[in-house]
């Protein structure tokens, strides 16, 4: 077992750049650039994040049942899903209508679920138990930072001047990825815990069912997973709308991408600080705390203020941008058997998944009938839902420890 900060936790955070940054929200900070190019409501582009999360929802349901069947082919699977999205990332650059652009959506969606809880496994499995959380918010950081280099493309990315922006930054966030994907794999080769870790893989056929006892039984982690759900639905409406909803006021290109970049610049220190945190309190309480923080700077686009809305973004990205999947994945990896982690996690990213389904749509309509103020100010009502189950499962790890005691 080694320390949090090892070459493999390090080269799965930059992984974690192309997965949740580069993949995934990118898609946000580059709409109004892609709009431009080839059309499209703001409704509509945003269904295109519900079929992006149906692929990723596909992802994570087919993945316990691949590992169930080839229960040895762990790694392998990391490097082919890993390798794949990076070229679908340089593809879905070559697209030039919706529909093509929905198809590679629904792929990357696919493939970074895969690479997601794949990762994530591998990396932590190489980790002592009591810096588990640290190492997942090193991971997790990566996002953050994904996050930060994409705003800092948005002068060539959404600038109205250059119609291609978009497609460019893609490419080179999908060579990036392939880059990482061939780092993380001499890193995943290099280290001893992999070989002892794939000696667990044959136990897996009976994580599913495992898995399902855990997760969606009330007296046990079924609220840690609802909120999970509910934090999905609200940080990827928030996440869909905000450049949008920012660009639209007139703010320029180039600050609109500071926004952007504000968020993912106070995200390094939110995967840092949380996971430190959920090592020293591993509760929902603490849970809790960053997701109500979060729920009052996602509001923040209630008030009609840039710079109470910009505000708020960096109290989303300081306190709820990271901490929430960063602590979850923590949570589940102290509570439950290290042979069912993998289903396990699939499972409860399957709901984080659905939440960022239903998220764009309901996002979509309330920007098509109230606007996009009003649709990125409904994304508070379902971060404030997921705080409540969270401090839920908080007091329910409370009395399960007193009546242990």
């Amino acid at each position: 077992m080694r320390s949090a900060l090892n070459p493999l936790t390090l080269w799965a955070s930059l992984l974690f750049a192309v997965i949740l940054g580069f993949s995934r929200l990118s898609y946000g900070m580059l709409l109004p650039g892609i709009q431009r190019a080839i059309g499209g409501s703001y409704g509509q582009l945003g269904t295109l994040g519900t079929v992006n999360f149906i692929g990723y929802l596909a992802g994570t349901l087919s993945l316990p049942l691949l590992l169930a069947r080839f229960p040895g082919r762990r790694a392998a699977m990391n490097r082919a899903s890993c390798l794949l999205l990076g070229l679908t990332l340089i593809g879905s650059a070559f697209s030039e209508r919706l529909v093509q652009l929905g198809l590679w959506r629904l792929a990357i969606g696919w493939l970074s679920a895969f690479a997601t809880v794949l990762v994530l496994s591998i990396a932590l499995d190489a980790v002592r138990p009591e810096e588990r959380g640290t190492a997942s918010g090193l991971i997790w950081l990566g996002g953050s930072a994904g996050i930060l280099l994409t705003g800092f493309l948005a002068p060539f990315a959404i600038d109205p001047s250059r119609l291609q922006g978009w497609r460019h930054a893609w490419m080179l966030m999908g060579a990036f990825g392939i880059v990482a994907a061939c780092g993380f794999e001499l890193a995943a080769r290099k280290a001893a815990a992999i070989s002892a870790g794939s000696r667990l893989e044959p136990q897996r056929h009976h994580g599913s069912e495992t898995a399902f006892r855990l997760l969606l039984s009330p007296k046990k982690h079924l609220l840690l997973v609802a909120s999970y759900f509910f934090f999905g639905w609200g940080y990827i409406i928030y996440f869909t709308y905000l450049i949008p909803y920012v660009t639209s006021k007139g703010v320029p290109p180039l600050y609109a991408g500071l926004v952007w970049s504000g968020i993912g610049f106070a995200g390094l220190f939110n995967g840092w600080i949380g996971g430190k945190a959920i090592d020293r309190w591993p509760s929902g309480h603490t849970l809790a705390i960053g997701l109500a923080l979060g729920t009052l700077g996602a509001g923040g686009a209630i008030f009609d203020e840039m710079w109470v809305t910009v505000m708020g973004a960096a109290g989303v990205g300081l306190v709820s941008f990271i901490t929430p999947p960063l602590m979850t994945t923590a949570l589940l990896r102290r509570q439950v058997p290290p042979h069912a982690y993998a289903a396990c996690l699939s499972l409860a990213t399957a709901f984080f998944a659905s939440g960022q389904i239903i998220g764009p749509l309901v996002g979509g309509a309330a920007v098509e009938r109230y606007g996009l103020q009003a649709g990125v100010a409904s994304s508070a009502v379902f971060m404030a839902i997921a705080a409540a189950l969270a401090a839920g499962y908080g007091r329910q790890q409370r009395r399960e420890r007193a009546e242990k005691s």
